[in-house]
């Protein structure tokens, strides 16, 4: 009985490091993707920071990348940048890979 116990501890431990881990890459993404689209509206280096910041809190509003992708689009937008939400969607993605990267990176 307790092999099983152990086991089962052994998974949720495992399980929260994987959402730990999961949760900082995306936060990194999401900074990554907030630098991108401040540099396109021509931000200052203090209002870059903010706006990273402001980006990162914005995936807090709802589960998956809707909320991150409609807060860029809607900034975007307002800034008179010609960007699409296909843009967004693929520099989302390249965020991703870059942010993994680092992380991966970091943890050695």
């Amino acid at each position: 009985m307790t092999d099983f116990k152990d086991r089962e501890r052994g998974e949720e431990t495992k399980f929260a490091f994987d959402q730990e881990t999961e949760f900082k890459i995306a936060a990194r993404r999401n900074r990554l993707l907030g630098e991108w689209a401040a540099g396109l509206m021509g931000l200052t280096e203090e209002e870059t920071d903010a706006y990273k910041k402001a980006v990162v809190q914005a995936d807090f509003e709802e589960a998956g990348d809707e909320d991150v992708i409609r807060k860029l689009l809607g900034d975007l937008t307002a800034a008179e940048c010609d960007v699409s939400e296909a843009d967004i969607r693929a520099k989302l993605e390249e965020c991703s890979v870059e942010a993994r990267r680092q992380f991966m990176s970091d943890q050695k």
